[in-house]
């Protein structure tokens, strides 16, 4: 099924690399790797939850673009750099999920492109 809307965060790098924030195909959006990077600026340098808690931020507003909502996400990808960072991330994410409790993968030991990055999340969100 090809790509009934893309979804635009307006970041240099979407036109650059080739990629959409999101992508809406069907019922379903699926939302790019999103890291806490806010006009070109990494927030929270350190701090996992703080920048799980933007990533979703950026995420939320990516699937409001076609009127979906977090409620409607039914994936979560989680990638971290380190493991001792689970605790903090899985609370940010149960802070959001943990009534909708969509399924769930997190990875550690990832090798991000800006060595400051302690966290990445990509979602799946789906209506019927």
């Amino acid at each position: 099924m090809a790509a009934d809307q893309l979804i635009s965060s307006g970041g240099p790098w979407e036109s650059v690399i080739g990629y959409s924030r999101a992508v809406k195909a069907g019922s379903y959006v699926h939302v790019s790797g999103t890291t806490a990077t806010v006009d070109g600026e990494l927030q929270h340098k350190g701090d996992a939850y703080g920048q799980a808690k933007v990533a979703f931020s950026i995420i939320e507003k990516a699937l409001a673009q076609v009127q979906y909502s977090l409620g409607d996400v039914v994936r979560v990808r989680i990638y971290l750099k380190d493991e001792a960072d689970m605790d903090a991330v899985g609370r940010a994410n149960g802070e959001l999920f943990s009534k909708i409790r969509p399924a769930l993968t997190i990875l550690a030991g990832v090798k991000f492109i800006n060595p400051e990055m302690l966290v990445e999340i990509e979602v799946d969100a789906y209506q019927a």
